[in-house]
């Protein structure tokens, strides 16, 4: 098992920077400057230039490329004369004639638009960007395996066909319209009686300027972004139910007399449930993603607004730090899932 989860990692460390090599590639190829939209209009040639050496964006794509992987890197080689107080405080440095090895986190760089430092920006939305896609999934994961299940037990009725109808118009609908529509009759024609805002973020200012926690401002977004994936747990549990209640030794367990609650405590629930971690883990991960259109249309406060609006201010450090930070979590939960597994079917167990 150790072997197997040193092999994951590393795969996933590779892929990781291989995600970081494409889409900074793309981003660093696109035609806009952003040494001229930090200055905005009031700028001159020498200003400019002088701003474009700053941000390294007069050398060449692939060493711009390579300076942020050295940025990101937790051993990192910088000129004696770079200034990384301003930036980083090492764990060890290590000086070696004109440059010094440093031992130290992981770098994003600070905002082009207002200078911050982008680890502070994302520190501040990650935890609402969590706390919504953690709601999200529980909700979804709750209603999928219930739904799923009463399907599978209620298989060609007019109960199962309902569920499955439901399950089909439920993941046919996108997240921004599931949002929208959530917005627009809870949050205003039924806010008299519902008391949900149309917008808000977890975290507020209230009459004072003092920072408040609205915990109602979660449920709207929370229930817009979970819609799709209620209707594709459902799918999957009740596929995957049916598929393990076909099996012999269920069969063979049910016609010794053993009890359909017995049978699937025992047996259905734990067989069954590996498509249905992986379908809970992978969704997880992409409402990180998927969160942004929810998160705009709401006004939340996240990851997902902080990353549209580096789109639209082509902020290129907050828009990559954004993307790599998602891209990390996706890769620990696939590890997570993959190392559950083993816990969930002996038979991974002892192949990895």
């Amino acid at each position: 098992m150790a072997g197997f989860l040193l092999k994951r990692i590393f795969s996933g460390i590779l892929s990781l920077i291989l995600i970081v090599v494409l889409v900074s590639g793309i981003i660093f190829l696109s035609p806009v400057d952003p040494a001229t939209l930090s200055f905005g209009q009031q700028m001159n040639d020498e200003m400019l230039e002088q701003k474009r050496q700053e941000l390294a964006l007069d050398k060449p794509i692939y060493l711009q490329i390579m300076y942020y992987l050295n940025d990101l890197s937790p051993f990192s080689m910088y000129s004696q004369s770079f200034q990384y107080e301003n930036h980083f405080k090492p764990f060890v440095r290590i000086n070696a004639q004109d440059n010094a090895l440093f031992l130290k986190g992981p770098y994003l760089r600070e905002s082009f638009q207002t200078g911050e430092k982008v680890s502070k920006m994302i520190k501040r939305a990650l935890p609402n960007t969590l706390i919504l896609a953690l709601a999200a999934i529980t909700i979804a994961s709750i209603l999928g395996l219930i739904l799923g299940m009463i399907g599978a037990l209620n298989k060609d009725s007019w109960l199962d066909g309902f569920i499955v109808g439901f399950s089909t118009i439920g993941y046919s609908v996108p997240s921004y319209v599931s949002a929208i529509l959530f917005s627009l009759i809870f949050g205003f024609a039924l806010r008299d009686w519902t008391h949900l805002n149309m917008q808000g973020s977890l975290i507020t200012l209230n009459d004072i300027g003092d920072e408040i926690v609205v915990w109602k401002n979660l449920l709207l977004p929370a229930l817009a972004l979970g819609l799709r994936p209620v209707a594709v747990i459902t799918q999957i549990t009740r596929n995957a139910m049916l598929d393990t209640m076909s099996q012999p030794y269920i069969l063979t367990a049910r016609a010794k007399g053993m009890k359909l609650m017995g049978t699937i405590r025992k047996h259905i629930f734990r067989n069954m449930m590996n498509p249905v971690i992986t379908t809970i883990s992978g969704w997880f991960a992409s409402l990180l993603a998927g969160a942004f259109f929810v998160e705009s249309i709401f006004n939340y406060n996240g990851m997902g607004l902080l990353t549209v609006n580096a789109l639209i201010n082509y902020d290129i450090p907050l828009l990559l730090g954004c993307i790599v930070v998602i891209a990390t979590i996706f890769i620990l939960l696939n590890i997570l899932v993959d190392l559950s597994y083993g816990w969930l079917d002996p038979k991974v167990r002892i192949s990895a």
